[in-house]
């Protein structure tokens, strides 16, 4: 296996069928496998991208049962690659889904889970309303894996907004962080790009960052720009908001090289906050002492 590899992100515009987004999926990481890929990210909510709660419950299934796991699975052994399926709407309970990443290896055999631990639950300026937790159950666990060049991060988008995560999985030795998404038009315009160099530049690793984009069946506007960040927060490669695959060449000796320019991995204090003093309330009433 080379020190280097090609990593490719498949940007989508999933839809509410299932079938016909597992095709599209499908179809692109063909393309980046024709490019030289080794890895391939797919975005957030790669089966379905469905917001009326009675429909997302009468077609998503359990994990076992998952079609489009399957697909993904004989495809990452058929091809030779990592497929790694940023996110599929899993059925967990009848009232609840898992919003579930999986690391699939080169003879399709699942390598890891994770299930996104924090919820979009969200108003916006614009009257857009977010409400993940109604749906979807939150995951405990961060994840970390191994990739043939090095460790890997597993995170899934509104995860992004919270940086000890990203903290913790690069203490771990993650070298790469997934972070495959499913942004918002309004909230990726404002933070997409900072957010995802800033995760990289504070970690010194590169970030993984495969998207959905444009007008969604379901109505919804995502904001595309899928993105490969290197550990110095130089971005790679970047999609504009229609359907796409972008690579980028990763050479993992990149990792090591930004974290002894800035080794602040190394140098993290713990530390205790101190809570200001507060004045019992009889004293503002009736003033101190003279």
């Amino acid at each position: 296996m080379s020190a280097t590899f090609k990593a490719g992100m498949i940007q989508m515009r999933s839809g509410v069928t299932p079938q016909a987004n597992v095709d599209a999926a499908v179809r692109l990481i063909g393309e980046a496998k024709q490019a030289g890929a080794d890895y391939v990210l797919t975005p957030e909510m790669t089966n379905i991208m469905e917001v009326k709660r009675e429909r997302l419950f009468a077609t998503i299934v359990a994990e076992e049962a998952d079609s489009a796991l399957a697909t993904f699975r004989e495809l990452a052994r058929s091809l030779g690659i990592h497929i790694h399926v940023g996110s599929l709407a899993i059925k967990v309970s009848p009232d609840k889904a898992a919003n579930r990443s999986f690391l699939i290896d080169t003879k399709g055999e699942i390598v890891t889970r994770y299930d996104k631990i924090h919820m979009f639950d969200v108003d916006l300026a614009n009257g857009e309303s977010y409400r993940e937790s109604r749906s979807y159950r939150p995951g405990d666990v961060a994840v970390l894996a191994d990739l043939p060049w090095g460790r890997i991060g597993l995170t899934v988008c509104y995860d992004l907004r919270f940086p000890a995560l990203y903290r913790a999985l690069a203490e771990g030795s993650a070298s790469f962080i997934a972070i495959p998404s499913a942004f918002t038009q309004i909230t990726g315009e404002a933070h997409w790009h900072v957010l995802l160099r800033a995760r990289a530049i504070e970690n010194g690793c590169f970030v993984f960052a495969a998207a959905q984009g444009g007008k969604h069946e379901n109505g919804r506007e995502t904001f595309g720009h899928s993105l490969i960040v290197d550990p110095w927060g130089k971005i790679l490669a970047e999609c504009g908001t229609e359907p796409c695959v972008v690579m980028a060449e990763i050479d993992p000796a990149a990792v090591a090289a930004a974290r002894a320019r800035i080794p602040s991995l190394q140098h993290g204090r713990r530390f205790e906050i101190v809570q200001p003093m507060v004045e019992p309330a009889h004293l503002h009433a009736v003033g101190r002492p003279a």
